[in-house]
Parts: C-alpha cells; structure tokens; sequence
C-alpha cells in the first residue's frame, strides 16, 4: 500500500470509529481544509520517513520542542502517526530553557502535561553564554544553535534515545542551501537524515518536505501556545532573513520554484559540478572513436 492510500485508510478507520485522533487534536477544527492540511502534512512525514529510511533500528525519540510553530507542529504530527499505529517509536518531547529574559517557563510543560506527553524541560543558561561572546551586531544563531545542539545530544543519550528529532521544514533546507552557496562556498544544506560525529545518535528532521506556509497554518488552527524567541528572533538582517526573502519573491514569481529546488537538492549530478574530490575527472578518457565520427 502506498502512502497516501496508507494515511487515507487510518483516517477512515477513525472517522468510522467516530473518534479524530490523538488527543491533542480534541479541538482541532473539523473543517474539510484543515483535514486536508493535516492528510498532506501526515503524508509528507511518511514520505520523509520512507526516503530517508528514518524508522529504522528505531526505538526512542528525543523531540525538540522550541515553543516555535514547527516544533509544536512536528510533535502534533509524530502523536498522530503514533496514535494510528503508523510510527513505532516511544517518543519523549524536550525543552531546553536557554534563560532567555522573560521566557515562560510554565507553558511548556503545562501544554505538555496537558495533552499527555512524557517530556524533559532542562535549564542551562546558555543566553549568558552566547551575549558574552558574540560581538556587538554580530549573529547569534550559529553559536546559539551549537550549544542547544550539544546539550540536546547529552539530554538523548541520559534518555536512552537513538535520535534527536528537529522541526525543520522545507524552507530551512533551502535557506540553508543557499547561505551556504552565497556565503560559504559549498553545496550543502541540512540532511534529514545525519549521524552524528560521535557515531551514537541520528538527527532527524521529518518535516523535510514540509512547506513553512503549511506548518504556520497548521499551527494556528490547532491555536498552539507560541512562544517567541528573544534572543535570535530580535535581530534584524540577518543572513537567513535575506535568504528567506529571496525565495519567497522567486516562489511569488514563479509558483512552485521551492519544490523544484527541493527536488533539486535530491537528484544531483557529480559529473555535471566541478568538484575532482567527488568526481574523477582525470581518469576521463577518450577511449575509441566510432566509424560513425571518422
């Protein structure tokens, strides 16, 4: 069974039982728009997990939840998979308060505890950190992220989990492409699929294939409790900010530029690139002419 048809039976089976899902979804609207929202974005997971051979050896998950919309949104997502049997992990949802100013420490958990879900918040005061040691109009985000990144890797391993599971979608994949090419002299984006480099645990990032504008209308019609980054999220000009602008003017220009480039990303040509590392192309040869070019 493909996996349209794989999402379209679990949603029948429910909807014959008159029951809509995990309970997270209690409130959910029951119009015909958001259910194919919620269809799309299930089948697009699925895909992700099928492409990139996610669910396999699989046991344990650490979910990062930021308070974001795609946080939120990937852990709505994961639940439902889970609750029609269509995702055989144990899932633990993690929160790492970075002592941001002003952060609300008690929606998390309280959503959390709310919808029934096994989490970790963990406290480490990396906003100190990170102030003290980028310069004054400088970016936050990439020490920002390593140090996130490493204390989720030590949260996963106390847990016991075999990955870490992020709530990147589509546009972050091509952003990161193309601030890369522009600004890093490479061909390289964010891999759905990683390992880390201590060889013990998986990076996920289901939403692979997930379209930003999606996530956002998913998370306002499940009416998520965000919350907003202080720290990265008060920069203005950023790298990335300019990357996203550009893409969104290409896609306004021309409908369906985002996934092409996505297809892109997934079908590359070492011989057609200039890279002698990843291609060889001094053992090009002209081997025999044809009777036909003589």
């Amino acid at each position: 069974m493909n996996i349209a048809a794989n999402i379209d039976e679990a949603f029948g089976e429910a909807a014959e039982e008159g029951v809509i899902g995990h309970a997270l979804f209690a409130d959910a609207p029951p119009s015909v728009s958001f259910n194919k929202l919620r269809k799309r974005l299930l089948r697009q997971v699925r895909q992700a997990f099928d492409d990139f051979g996610m669910l396999k050896g699989q046991k344990r998950w650490l979910v990062g939840i930021s308070g974001g919309k795609d946080s939120y949104g990937l852990l709505a997502l994961l639940l439902d998979l889970q609750w029609r049997g269509l995702l055989p992990v144990e899932l633990i949802a993690c929160n790492l308060d970075q002592g941001q100013p002003n952060f609300p420490k008690h929606i998390l958990p309280d959503y959390l505890t709310k919808i029934g879900v096994k989490h970790r918040i963990e406290y480490r005061d990396t906003y100190s950190i990170v102030k003290e040691k980028v310069p004054e109009g400088a970016t936050y985000c990439s020490l920002c992220s390593r140090l996130r990144r490493g204390n989720l890797y030590r949260i996963a391993r106390e847990e016991g989990c075999d990955a870490l599971v992020l709530g990147h979608h589509r546009e972050d994949i091509l952003e990161t492409f193309f601030m890369n090419f522009f600004h890093g002299g490479r061909l390289a984006s964010m891999p759905a699929k990683l390992l880390n480099d201590e060889g013990d645990l998986m990076v996920l990032r289901p939403l692979a294939y997930c379209a930003e504008d999606d996530m956002a209308k998913f998370a306002a019609a499940m009416r998520f409790p965000i919350i907003p980054c202080d720290l990265c999220g008060s920069q203005d000009g950023l790298q990335r900010n300019a990357m996203k602008d550009m893409l969104a003017d290409i896609e306004r220009r021309m409908p369906g530029r985002k996934d092409t480039m996505l297809r892109a990303l997934a079908h590359v040509n070492p011989s057609h690139l200039l890279d002698p590392q990843l291609f060889d192309f001094s053992s090009l040869m002209v081997t025999e002419r044809s009777s036909k070019s003589a």
